[in-house]
């Protein structure tokens, strides 16, 4: 069957751009200690924070809303990221601007809605070899407003699966063939859904992909607090895909003042050793990759991994998860709702306050030389740069035993409140052997020893 052509999309990368100068410059990984990003200064940056689907794009009628954002701004969340001393937001995009089943709609999307003709939601439908400015001014305002205020950022650079593998969302997808103008078409065998345009297979499709990728990197490209995410939930039929896209976006950014960290999803089925071996600097992985709910395994240091709740739980975690996370030279963040009263997840506030703890000591310590030693503890949570510095955790509380047999000089002690941050001092300990730790709080703590 013959199919309309898509027209040569040359206006998409004719814009000229100014370079804002600045003595400031994009997070890398860290050349001492992987585990982590650098900053400007060479400092390692720990990340972490909560975030939630409407920090982009406007929603009406979604299950999830009203929330902080929808009642009161983005600014307001920023203020709220702030309070709790996180660092981090994804800044999520969804592709799909109607859901058939539901009729929540979502805007704006990277493409305008010119048409001529109509789409399945009754409006126009989209031109897409062009760019909405709509789209493209929000998403660089919002990510320098997070940059002022120290956030950084992760922007999608696509929506993934939840607007192309239901029925209903894939009706309001810009790559239905009902729903643009260019005669591409997501869904060549005609089987209701979307999900083959996170492969290679439509060459037409991938044009359009890779032209939105990249004029989403351009405007961004000065921005020093972004990274870019390649989609936020897709199967393992998009892994080529990604390393595709992932390749694309660093061969633009090569032409550019700035090259950003990129980073790859794991969702559900994607095998954990294909985002180790992608060509990604960061990965956020799911179960597959282990058990990161309950004793998440330690970073190798073979990527920087951000570690979600969303795709480990969809919506749940816990203070002791984000203990646990961090003393294993992970970055925990946290999918929330942010609701303003009833309706938020249970135990919210305890994660929040854990994630700005896990933040605030992760800057009080020499974060490039502390690694993951869970042989070092009984309990098996430590970070530890043997000899000068130990952070260990303790789930339950009670007891743990450390090996301090690398410190040959006394270690001060204090005791840390997972959650409240207040700090007990303890009487100093000898170096030279393993030593009995018995913890003064109620619950679970933190054990941090440093040398004097």
């Amino acid at each position: 069957m013959n199919r309309p052509q898509i027209p040569v999309i040359l206006a998409l990368h004719l814009t000229a751009l100014h370079w804002s100068a600045s003595p400031a410059a994009p997070l890398r990984v860290h050349p001492e200690n992987p585990r982590y990003f650098a900053d400007a200064s060479g400092k390692a940056v720990y990340l972490t924070g909560s975030h939630t689907w409407n920090s982009l794009q406007d929603a009406s009628g979604d299950w999830y809303l009203p929330n902080l954002i929808s009642a009161r701004g983005f600014d307001a969340y920023l203020e709220f990221l702030e309070s709790h001393h996180h660092n981090f937001i994804r800044m999520w995009t969804v592709e799909h601007s109607w859901d058939a089943g539901s009729g929540a709609r979502y805007e704006p999307l990277p493409w305008p809605r010119t048409g001529p003709g109509t789409a399945l939601d009754g409006r126009p439908r989209f031109d897409l070899s062009r760019f909405d400015p709509a789209y493209l001014d929000r998403l660089r305002i919002r990510v320098a407003s997070a940059g002022r205020r120290g956030i950084y950022v992760s922007a999608m650079l696509f929506g993934g699966m939840w607007s192309t593998e239901h029925p209903n969302t894939w009706k309001g997808h810009p790559f239905n063939a009902a729903n643009n103008i260019n005669g591409i078409d997501g869904d060549p065998d005609r089987e209701g859904v979307g999900n083959r345009i996170y492969t290679l297979r439509l060459p037409n499709v991938l044009a359009v992909q890779k032209a939105t990728a990249g004029k989403i990197v351009e405007a961004l490209n000065d921005q020093d607090n972004v990274i870019y995410e390649v989609a936020n939930e897709v199967r393992e039929y998009s892994t080529e895909w990604q390393y595709e896209i992932i390749r694309h976006v660093r061969a633009i950014e090569a032409q550019m003042p700035k090259r950003h960290p990129i980073g790859m999803t794991g969702y559900n089925s994607i095998p954990h050793d294909d985002l180790l071996k992608s060509p990604a600097d960061w990965i956020s992985p799911s179960s597959s990759g282990g058990n990161y709910r309950e004793d998440p395994p330690p970073a190798t240091g073979g990527k920087v991994i951000l570690i979600d709740t969303d795709h480990l739980w969809g919506e749940g975690g816990n203070p002791r998860w984000v203990w646990k996370s961090f003393t294993r030279g992970l970055n925990p963040i946290w999918m929330e709702r942010i609701r303003l009263s009833a309706g938020d997840l249970e135990d919210a506030a305890r994660i929040r306050k854990a994630m700005g703890e896990t933040r605030r000591l992760a800057e009080r310590v020499n974060l490039a030389r502390i690694l993951p030693r869970g042989d070092l503890a009984s309990t098996r949570f430590c970070l530890a740069e043997p000899g000068s510095e130990y952070i260990v955790y303790l789930p339950e509380g009670g007891e743990v035993t450390v090996d301090l047999s690398g410190a040959e000089g006394p270690l001060r002690v204090k005791w840390i409140d997972p959650v409240e941050g207040t700090v007990r001092g303890g009487a100093e300990v000898a170096g030279g052997g393993k030593r009995t730790f018995r913890a003064p709080l109620a619950g679970d703590a933190v054990l941090h020893l440093s040398r004097r």
